[in-house]
């Protein structure tokens, strides 16, 4: 297992998340614990030393399984995280109460890592309202000993991780990230590790192959891919990426199998990074993939000065493409769900002076109509 040192200790690059457990039915609270014990014991006889579980995974069951499973082992011997749920917004004022049940559920005296979890513009303002306390309470709690170290994971756009990092930036020793080579420019990646490295924070990494997206490559970019490096896997090649970017300390990963759990362990006892020809493909392969589902939006903006309403077209088409390149999911949503009113999707007039003037030719009133109004 590859090691990467973060302050006075060392980490193990790959580590195990507890957010897609194995399962004895389709019920998602439903945990086989027998198969999460088992995994658990490879993974650290592996030199896995990383555990990831949250409040909400599993529907709450993922901290008691975790705790159960971790309690066979030295406490000294893994490195546990967990997140205060600030996606909730009705979890905002028990942030103690939360906190101390966090630790009982994981049978723990202490979180070795703790994050402000899902920083996002459907929550920033009330993490910001100091009014809630979690911000005084977690650094108090730091300082007590019970958190060793404090970090943040967000799902938001750059400016909402920009207003996180003024107000609590100096206490944020990591960032957790979705991250992968198609995120890289489709979700601005690269500009979250950028605005990291500024803040010398080191980036820990989710959604490594983009809920297994990147598991399952079409034929013709598993070609593509084969003629560079013959005996790499789909998977291999998402975790190559990751190696290429120095920021990168952690990668979690939601292994649901023992199967996952081995080739991943093996991938990563190997350094073996993507150099720039193979990340040219990589990016090449990301952009054919993203542009079978999205709108061809250059961000030229001539939309925006025709538009009666003075809607922001491009990062609503933005949202669009995210969300059919997904399949659905949260992040478009949400995000709509915070805009004022009159700067929404379903403000558009259906005028179509937008239209006019788009050089893409993108039909952006019925891409208002039919997808954000469904």
């Amino acid at each position: 297992m590859i090691y990467n040192e973060f302050q006075n200790i060392k980490i193990s690059s790959l580590a195990m998340g507890a957010m897609r457990l194995p399962k004895l039915s389709a019920d998602d609270s439903d945990i086989d614990e027998k198969s999460v014990r088992e995994m658990v014991a490879y993974a650290i006889q592996q030199g896995v030393n990383y555990f990831d579980t949250a409040w909400g995974y599993h529907n709450g069951n993922s901290e008691l399984a975790m705790g159960r499973a971790l309690k066979d082992y030295p406490r000294d011997s893994f490195y546990l995280a967990d997140k205060f749920p600030g996606y909730d917004l009705s979890n905002m004022d028990k942030v103690e109460e939360i906190f101390e049940k966090q630790l009982e559920k994981c049978q723990v005296e202490y979180f070795d890592f703790y994050l402000f979890h899902n920083v996002c513009e459907l929550n920033i303002d009330a993490y910001l309202d100091k009014s809630y306390g979690i911000y005084d309470y977690l650094t108090g709690q730091r300082d007590a000993g019970r958190i060793k170290h404090l970090g943040f994971s967000v799902h938001g756009d750059l400016d909402t991780m920009t207003r996180f990092l003024d107000a609590y930036g100096k206490d944020m020793e990591f960032c957790q990230i979705q991250l992968n080579y198609v995120d890289w420019d489709f979700q601005a990646a690269k500009d979250k590790v950028r605005l990291l490295d500024e803040w010398n924070i080191p980036v820990w990494v989710m959604e490594p192959v983009r809920g297994g997206k990147l598991a399952r490559l079409d034929e013709e970019y598993a070609t593509k891919l084969r003629a560079l490096r013959p005996d790499e896997s789909a998977v291999g090649w998402a975790f190559r990426f990751l190696q290429s970017v120095p920021q990168v300390k952690v990668i979690l990963s939601g292994m649901s199998d023992f199967d996952q759990l081995k080739d991943n362990i093996k991938t990563l006892s190997e350094f073996k990074p993507a150099d720039e020809n193979e990340r040219k493909v990589l990016f090449e392969i990301a952009k054919d993939m993203t542009s079978r589902t999205a709108l061809p939006c250059t961000e030229c903006r001539y939309c925006v000065s025709h538009c009666p309403q003075g809607l922001d077209i491009p990062t609503l088409i933005a949202l669009y493409n995210e969300d059919a390149f997904t399949g659905g999911g949260f992040i478009a949503p949400m995000r709509i769900g915070t805009m004022a009113e009159g700067t929404r999707p379903s403000d558009c007039l259906g005028c179509r002076s937008c239209e006019a003037v788009c050089p893409q030719k993108i039909k952006i009133s019925e891409v208002f109509a039919n997808f954000f109004r469904k």
